[in-house]
């Protein structure tokens, strides 16, 4: 019985979750139909600002959607303050796989390192393209990518774990960051992602719906100047970020102790 009532109470807000998924679905295909349209025709600068741009305004859409249903509470404001600072990196934690659309929306000149997997998916292959996104498959042509699109007065934006957070509270940092910042000279601006929702994290399933609502709150941390011994730059990211990481769950911040439906399962 018991269960049952649990089933009655969550079933409304799965469907309006998934209702919101799908809306992601298909404007990220729409949009993706567009893009592949778009950039044999249109110059790559012109293409990269208007692939960007694209992207972003998608999913500020789909966040304000989510904040307006109430599945979702975010505070990603840190960001708007520098959203037009050129040849700047974003470092970031990495808990879920959301965390990607919520710089992109905030940061519109942004580029992201994707899997190369990414570019030929038919819901990013084609927006990611027309955007100028880097690919990762070789790390010789992805410094490179990323040092140009910098030097240019574009924003990067790297989750140096490499995957989504496995490890207790963070997993070990991958080289690549600290040597593009040196090449490129570009500053490196820390930000943490703190949520105490699993949802989509690495091992959650999509359909699987969390206790809601789901919160994400980010903010700003220091900002590390380019050095030329960038290996040890990396080590003293990955230190800063376990000693300045929120605590999660029972113990995570006041503003996510809020009630939630219970997960269905």
């Amino acid at each position: 019985m018991i269960r049952v009532l649990r089933w009655l109470v969550t079933l409304p807000l799965a469907l309006l979750l998934y209702a919101l998924l799908l809306f992601l679905g298909l404007m990220s295909l729409s949009w993706n139909l567009i893009a592949m349209v778009l950039h044999p025709l249109l110059p790559a600068a012109f293409g990269l600002r208007l692939g960007r741009a694209g992207i972003s305004a998608g999913y500020r859409v789909f966040w304000h959607l989510a904040s307006a249903c109430r599945m979702m509470r975010i505070d990603a404001d840190c960001l708007d303050t520098l959203r037009d600072e050129p040849g700047l990196i974003f470092v970031a934690n990495h808990p879920t796989m959301l965390d990607a659309l919520l710089f992109v929306a905030h940061l519109p000149k942004s580029a992201c390192i994707m899997k190369a997997s990414l570019m030929k998916n038919i819901f990013l292959g084609g927006g990611a393209r027309l955007a100028r996104y880097i690919r990762n498959d070789s790390a010789r042509t992805m410094v490179r990518l990323a040092v140009e699109d910098l030097k240019r007065g574009g924003q990067l934006v790297i989750f140096p774990e490499g995957t989504r957070t496995v490890a207790p509270r963070l997993n070990s940092f991958r080289p690549g960051v600290t040597l593009i910042a040196k090449l490129a000279r570009a500053p490196i601006q820390t930000v943490f992602i703190d949520t105490d929702s699993p949802y989509l994290g690495k091992g959650w399933p999509l359909w699987r719906v969390p206790p809601l609502p789901i919160v994400f709150k980010l903010r700003l941390g220091e900002r590390f100047d380019p050095v030329t011994d960038s290996d040890a730059l990396l080590s003293t990211l990955e230190s800063y970020f376990r000693q300045h990481m929120e605590p999660r769950a029972s113990d995570a911040p006041a503003e996510c102790q809020t009630p939630r439906a219970p997960t269905l399962s």
